[in-house]
């Protein structure tokens, strides 16, 4: 967290949290969400300002109840989540990187969710692999060890019973099977936290 948020929170510790005004989508995107977003339940504008996302990702972070947010100097903007807190990226040197550009290291679980979505796991962060990197990614899966069509995949996702695994490098991970409307319950993350009254 940079310095002059810290110096912000320690002069005025009392500004209220802001809520549905920022959101991350399921691409990395992060979004400025107005009244009328909000009112319409509309995607929002994305922010494009290099230095303020760069502001942004320096100072994400997340609370004790897995609600996401950006700390604006002493107020806390927390994030709508479309999917997960981090979306991955596939990376030509790095395998994975995240919405911030930072490498997605130590993974150690793949999960494949019944709406087709790969989700990365490590010790401290799960991330949604973006869609428009799916397809590049398939042929990394294994079924007992071996590689398989994207039918058996499909199959394998309707009744998870093979041993499934993920090539990375030369590591092969564990895949485990998670229904989508249970991702945010399984991993501890709010998907859109609110002021509760």
């Amino acid at each position: 967290m940079d310095d002059i948020v810290k110096q912000a929170m320690a002069k005025w510790p009392n500004v209220p949290h802001c809520y549905g005004w920022l959101r991350l989508d399921a691409r990395g995107v992060f979004r400025m969400c107005d009244e009328v977003a909000q009112k319409n339940a509309t995607a929002g504008d994305p922010i494009r300002h290099a230095s303020l996302l760069a502001f942004i990702y320096r100072n994400y972070a997340s609370d004790v109840t897995g609600a996401w947010y950006f700390q604006n100097g002493p107020q806390r903007v927390y994030v709508d989540l479309e999917t997960t807190p981090f979306i991955a990226r596939t990376d030509t040197q790095e395998n994975f990187v995240t919405q911030d550009g930072l490498v997605l290291k130590d993974i150690h679980t793949v999960w494949l969710s019944d709406t087709g979505n790969f989700l990365f796991q490590n010790a401290t962060q799960i991330a949604m692999l973006d869609d428009r990197d799916i397809a590049a990614c398939l042929s990394q899966f294994r079924l007992n060890g071996t590689s398989c069509s994207d039918a058996e995949l499909l199959n394998w996702m309707h009744q998870p019973t093979e041993d499934c695994s993920f090539k990375i490098g030369e590591d092969l991970l564990p895949v485990k099977f998670v229904h989508s409307n249970s991702i945010a319950q399984q991993f501890g993350f709010q998907q859109k936290p609110r002021l509760s009254i």
